[in-house]
């Protein structure tokens, strides 16, 4: 595979609303797989793109393909849309945090200082 390059701004910027860690959001998508609500063989697109997300944090800057840099800018532009600039804790409709949540973005933490 390719390697591409990322923008200093695009790595910063994922990395500040993935506030989650990778074991967290695991532990997040094997929930939310195995939810009440989840029919038995669902595909659900935002429990793959976290599964993305979470194999983007296990790499190294250096190894990011293309398409991690993609969804990189897909998960910024969603919590961005989601949530604006402000990270600052906040309750959300259960639906709208499950969502967050399964891109790596938990809106009860607070940002890092």
């Amino acid at each position: 595979m390719a390697q591409s390059i990322v923008s200093d701004d695009l790595w910063q910027e994922f990395h500040t609303v993935v506030n989650m860690t990778s074991r967290e959001l695991s532990e997040w998508l094997r929930t939310e797989a195995a939810g009440e609500d989840t029919e038995p063989g669902a595909d659900l697109p935002e429990l793959e793109l976290g599964q993305h997300v979470h194999d983007i944090l296990g790499k190294r800057r250096t190894d990011l393909t293309d398409d991690d840099v993609a969804t990189m800018q897909e998960v910024v532009d969603q919590v961005r849309t989601l949530r604006g600039e402000e990270l600052e804790p906040a309750a959300l409709d259960d639906d709208v945090r499950h969502l967050l949540m399964s891109l790596g973005h938990d809106p009860l933490k607070p940002p890092e200082a």
